[in-house]
């Protein structure tokens, strides 16, 4: 059985689609088809079902993705033991839209130059769902708000940086960040959101009751839409914020217990230990 033709598999079924695995792999549709018939034939059953444009996998074909997955990353994982260092193969790193363009931007370069013969594969996602796919084995590591929960013992977070709470609002506005979230539209940072259970803990330490515009958890649109005027909100200060906020105000917070936390999460014990230390010291750096 051909580990790429699992892998085209794989990629069908985290893409919904046929026509978008094969942008994936850098293969046609009928290639990706033929390689999914293979593998029915060899199995024999059916495992994707299709309708219209899309492609979803079968019952059969979701009780053997898991081991499907782990064939693909051991034989992903030949280059780094056939490596002295263990600096060869690729690193799934997923990471929150904020650290993708602040921490992880400035830390890839240090990566490269550290480890040249790895490849860093970034996985973008919430926090949330990240987690789950590094439980899962689908990642090697990830950039998220710390959990609010305590950490399985196979599971270790490194502490990344601290990021204050602050209000932003409209350039202009004025400075008083209680009588703003009285008298403004708030746009408000998604309170199931990890990173957005600190902003709804001050409000409600304050007992103030915004009027709320709409909830996100996409804190780069969030800004988008205070520099616009749309209303104000309470954020994390993130690496970056400024490239988004314009000429917004922002105001701290005082209170270090309404702070985000930033973490990277990533097991124990890893097959890509080498890389993951790599990867750690030069986050560390930032």
């Amino acid at each position: 059985m051909e580990i790429r033709y699992l892998k085209s598999l794989i990629a069908v079924v985290d893409s919904g689609s046929i026509a978008e695995a094969a942008r994936t792999e850098h293969l046609t549709a009928a290639a990706i088809g033929q390689r999914v018939q293979v593998l029915e034939r060899e199995l024999g059953f059916a495992l994707l079902s299709r309708t219209g444009h899309s492609a979803q996998p079968t019952q059969a074909c979701t009780l053997l993705l898991p081991r499907a997955r782990r064939l693909v990353r051991e034989a992903a994982l030949l280059h780094s033991d056939a490596s002295v260092d263990g600096l060869r193969g690729s690193l799934r790193i997923g990471a929150v839209s904020t650290a993708l363009t602040g921490m992880l931007l400035r830390a890839l370069r240090g990566f490269n130059q550290a480890a040249p013969q790895a490849k860093a594969v970034i996985v973008p996602g919430t926090s949330r769902g990240l987690f789950k796919m590094l439980q899962a084995g689908e990642i090697d590591a990830a950039l998220i708000v710390e959990p609010p929960f305590a950490l399985p013992r196979t599971l270790r977070a490194v502490h990344l940086r601290q990021e204050p709470l602050v209000l932003l609002a409209p350039a202009g506005a004025n400075a008083n960040p209680a009588a703003l979230l009285r008298d403004l539209p708030y746009i408000r940072y998604d309170p199931n959101a990890w990173g957005g259970r600190h902003a709804t803990a001050w409000l409600a330490d304050q007992a103030i009751a915004p009027t709320v515009l709409c909830d996100l958890d996409a804190l780069e649109a969030i800004a988008l839409l205070v520099a616009d005027g749309m209303g104000v909100s309470l954020v994390p200060q993130w690496m970056g914020i400024e490239r988004f906020a314009g000429d917004c105000l922002s105001i701290p917070i005082a209170g270090a217990a309404y702070a985000r936390q930033m973490v990277m999460v990533r097991a124990v014990e890893a097959d890509c230990g080498e890389m993951l230390e790599v990867l750690e010291g030069v986050l560390g750096e930032g």
